[in-house]
């Protein structure tokens, strides 16, 4: 996974415009490939600024980077600070930030490397001494060797 973030440091007073700006422009990111969603981030206010975060997030770094060069996104970019009063509305440019995951956590994960009950659980090893005469019921450390977690 894959998010890049551009922070916005919007003048007090123009919040509602910058965010109704955002609206109603056709961000041309539907279809594009590896793009999973878009987030509008609205942070705290300072004495003369709110900060928002335009949040995408990616399947990869590459299916962003392939984005940057697409027709989409010299579409969804077209008109960018032609609106009235945008020049205002900007304290300084956006200020793009990028990060690749290391880590996942979900409500479905728990445990050691951000792996989920299920993957964890997945037994490599299947040998007799591992699973009980049935075969249904897994008993860790039957032997010596080592039993190594799918995943």
């Amino acid at each position: 996974m894959f998010v890049a973030m551009n922070r916005f440091r919007i003048a007090r007073g123009q919040e509602d415009a910058f965010t109704e700006i955002w609206q109603t422009r056709d961000s041309h990111l539907q279809g594009v490939p590896g793009f999973r969603e878009f987030h509008l981030m609205r942070g705290p206010t300072e004495e003369d600024h709110t900060l928002f975060a335009s949040h995408s997030v990616w399947e990869s770094r590459q299916d962003f980077e392939n984005w940057t060069r697409s027709e989409a996104f010299r579409k969804a970019h077209a008109n960018a600070g032609n609106a009235s009063g945008v020049r205002t509305m900007y304290l300084g440019p956006p200020k793009l930030e990028v990060f690749e995951s290391v880590l996942r956590t979900d409500s479905n994960t728990t445990g050691r490397r951000g792996q989920s009950r299920r993957a964890r659980q997945q037994i490599v090893c299947q040998c007799n001494l591992c699973f009980d005469a049935a075969g249904i019921g897994h008993r860790p450390n039957a032997h010596n060797n080592k039993v190594r977690m799918a995943g």
